[in-house]
């Protein structure tokens, strides 16, 4: 089965190659991007203010795909799915991002960890209710 799957925007951030571009965003917590929706999806955007935190985008300029990779800071290599590689089979990128302000059809944030132009899939808010676990495991 296979999916279409249209960008409801882009980003612009200040990272214009993977080199330079932190690993997490909470590595440059301080750096500022946008999300800047495209006119027809900004209605959208209705009642996201009330939200500290969103989660984002495609991983545009990354090619192929490893199933294990040694990850960053780490000297072993895993399967792909324990890590947060951006080397993945379908290349969607998740980020969870301190959601600034909105105007009009721009979302400003701060925390960033992508790369300029990266398309924007989607948009989730952060719930700390549904989110937020006490009970982890981290590999």
């Amino acid at each position: 089965m296979n999916f279409d799957i249209k960008p409801i925007g882009y980003l612009e951030t200040p990272f214009e190659a993977v080199a330079h571009m932190p690993i997490q965003p909470s590595v440059i917590a301080s750096s500022r991007g946008k999300a800047v929706l495209y006119d027809e999806f900004a209605a959208g955007l209705k009642d996201l203010d009330g939200f500290s935190h969103i989660i984002l985008f495609l991983l545009h300029k990354v090619e192929g795909y490893a199933l294990e990779v040694v990850p960053f800071m780490d000297t072993v290599p895993h399967g792909v799915f324990a890590t947060r590689s951006p080397k993945r089979p379908n290349r969607i990128g998740m980020s969870i991002v301190n959601l600034e302000r909105i105007e009009g059809n721009t979302i400003y944030f701060c925390g960033v960890d992508m790369l300029n132009g990266s398309p924007l899939l989607d948009i989730k808010p952060y719930y700390s209710y549904f989110d937020d676990r006490t009970e982890v495991r981290n590999g």
